[in-house]
């Protein structure tokens, strides 16, 4: 791509990424709705001015790293163990139920084989980026909710990679052994686990060397290159960067200097996690729902019975937390959104033949829908805790 492209790419995006943010803004629904539809608006099936290619992704996951590392920073890692527990429930809920509903509808509707097992797999899958963003928007990423969905999301997406190792294996080599699913998934719990413990031993003897710097943004480059290491060696291990940069936050959000970090990082924040958002939305192709074309008619009917079977599959996994005053409505719709980590399973099963186009733009539809719906319905529920609190 050439520098004017490249520029012309930027300028678009963040002008509408910020536009529409502001819009949303304004009809009282959160930011990032904005630019999830600044990104339709720009994509090949509306405008066609920006289109998907390989800077544009790689910009993105920048984008969701530092946002997830920003995100990891601003929780208190103690409060977020105190809610371990229904965390883990909520997470196994939102991972039984959805891949249960998906494989038997997508099955249904004429879905056969690893084809079947993936739609159930992706089902699975929380975008813990946009959750996080939506409900640190919102003002209730640390309330008692925000912890669990963090925490669950957080599994849900290292559960979820292994069955999508598990997938991928047995389209390549045809079958997988029970042996080889339990590594995948000792490997995947253990990274974030050991992450925690030497990131914490390591991270204060960094911090002395930063202290004893001169040079202007030594902390805040210390900090984004410890996020960048945790990632690639979360990607390494074969979880999710997007882990690895969160565990990153987890780890320094413990030990002091938070605010700066926080105060410096936040306007590469403000200009990579846009890109993200936008991504995502100019991923969709809206011309492929259109139930007027008899082709996409049966698209259509397998996209919306699995983003219903997709969306109630995780809404009801807010109920798997108890507790008195826990808002089990504003849990479940934090599990909802599919977003960068349900892409990763549409993309890998388009790769690997797995998936028709028909049955990748169905599942497309089903992520994005998802995604589309979890921050009007987040906004909604957090608006309805904001007034109990206030009554009471």
């Amino acid at each position: 791509m050439a520098l004017d492209q490249f520029l012309l790419m930027l300028i678009l995006i963040l002008f509408f990424a910020r536009m529409m943010a502001q819009l949303a803004e304004q009809v009282k629904q959160p930011p990032v709705l904005g630019e999830l539809l600044a990104g339709v608006l720009l994509g090949a099936s509306v405008l066609g001015w920006v289109q998907e290619n390989e800077i544009l992704h790689l910009l993105a996951e920048v984008g969701v790293m530092l946002l997830l590392f920003e995100i990891g920073l601003e929780t208190d890692l103690g409060a977020l163990l105190r809610v371990g527990v229904k965390s883990l429930v909520v997470a196994f809920v939102g991972i039984a139920l959805p891949f249960i509903g998906g494989y038997l509808v997508s099955a249904a509707l004429g879905v056969t084989g690893p084809a079947a097992i993936l739609f159930g797999a992706a089902f699975c899958a929380t975008s813990i980026g946009i959750t996080a963003r939506v409900l640190a928007d919102l003002g209730v990423l640390n309330s008692t909710e925000g912890r669990i969905v963090l925490g669950a999301a957080v599994l849900d997406d290292v559960l979820g990679l292994v069955i999508l190792a598990v997938v991928s294996a047995i389209v390549t080599k045809g079958s997988v052994t029970p042996l080889f699913a339990v590594q995948t998934t000792v490997v995947a719990v253990a990274f974030v686990a050991v992450a925690l413990i030497v990131g914490r031993i390591l991270a204060p003897s960094l911090l002395r060397v930063v202290d004893r710097m001169t040079v202007r943004g030594a902390l805040v480059t210390t900090a984004l290159v410890m996020a960048f290491v945790f990632a690639l060696a979360a990607k390494e291990v074969g979880s999710a960067a997007i882990v690895g940069s969160f565990a990153a936050g987890l780890v320094l959000s413990s030990i002091g200097r938070t605010k700066q970090i926080e105060h410096e990082l936040k306007p590469l924040v403000d200009f990579f996690a846009p890109i993200f958002f936008v991504s995502v939305g100019v991923a969709v192709n809206v011309r492929l729902f259109n139930p007027f074309d008899p082709a996409n008619r049966g698209t259509v009917v397998l996209a919306l019975l699995g983003t219903l079977v997709a969306f109630l599959g995780k809404f009801l996994a807010g109920w798997g937390a108890w507790g008195k005053g826990i808002n089990r409505a504003l849990i479940g719709a934090g599990m909802v959104p599919r977003g960068e980590v349900g892409l990763i399973f549409a993309t890998v099963g388009k790769q690997n033949g797995v998936l028709s186009d028909a049955h990748y733009a169905a599942l497309l539809a089903v992520i994005f829908l998802t995604t589309f719906v979890a921050p009007i319905l987040l906004a909604r529920f957090a608006r309805k805790v904001a007034v109990s609190t206030a009554q009471a």
